[in-house]
């Protein structure tokens, strides 16, 4: 069983979304709009945020942000009213970890819920295996995997959870060459086909901080024809 916060401001969904994701065995709290939704996540800790783009007082992207800025990870399902390829990377670059454009089923929605769940569950397994580390290193980079914090030369990084996500991803595997396909996958989860420019803007806005050169890379490589690799720093 997962709590859930359902912050929609159609009663009617709100009711739909909530009854449904309760038959499902969750914990569910609903409110209307994006003030009390970030009272909510700020006072209690939910596993999963279902939040409307388009909210009162405070929308779902600036809500979303603000969730992204505090920990403990909380997963976020965005519900959008809007069908434009725009709207919906703008929400999985505020940190969205999937999203369903309205009108959507309410089994749709249920199978979106239990795959970002089981995924979750399934990180949680792997951060305890003997393949994963608390720390990793690589050059003049160290990432403390529990504590979510990365070091340049001992100097802080300040990276979003997917920029952090996707680093973790790179430095776990060094070498190991990734397409833009397998990286939506294993970062964000199914459902993004289409969305390999996601990957590009996330590995530039890395290399931005990372980097001595950008144009350069040292840490994330472009394999050409194929995808990103990191260096193994033989």
């Amino acid at each position: 069983m997962a709590r859930v916060l359902v912050v929609e401001d159609d009663r009617d969904i709100a009711h739909l979304v909530s009854l449904n994701l309760r038959d499902d065995g969750h914990d569910v709290d609903v409110v209307h709009d994006g003030a009390d939704g970030l009272n909510a996540a700020s006072e209690e800790k939910y596993d999963l945020l279902v939040l409307d783009l388009m909210l009162p007082t405070i929308d779902g992207l600036e809500l979303c942000r603000r969730v992204r800025d505090k920990e403990p990870y909380t997963l976020v399902l965005m519900l959008t009213a809007k069908s434009s390829e725009l709207d919906r990377v703008v929400g999985l670059e505020m940190g969205a970890d999937d999203y369903l454009t309205k009108p959507f089923s309410i089994r749709e929605l249920q199978a979106r819920v239990k795959a970002l769940l089981r995924r979750k569950e399934q990180l949680g397994s792997a951060s305890q295996s003997s393949e994963a580390t608390d720390s990793l290193s690589a050059g003049e980079l160290s990432i403390d995997i529990e504590k979510r914090e990365v070091l340049l030369a001992d100097k802080g990084v300040s990276l979003t959870a997917k920029e952090f996500d996707l680093l973790v991803q790179f430095a776990r595997h060094p070498g190991k060459v990734y397409t833009r396909t397998q990286l939506l996958d294993l970062v964000w989860g199914y459902g993004y086909d289409g969305f390999e420019h996601t990957v590009n803007s996330h590995i530039n806005r890395l290399r931005a901080k990372i980097e001595a050169d950008p144009a350069e890379p040292t840490y994330i490589q472009t394999v050409w024809g194929v995808g990103y690799k990191f260096s193994t720093f033989d």
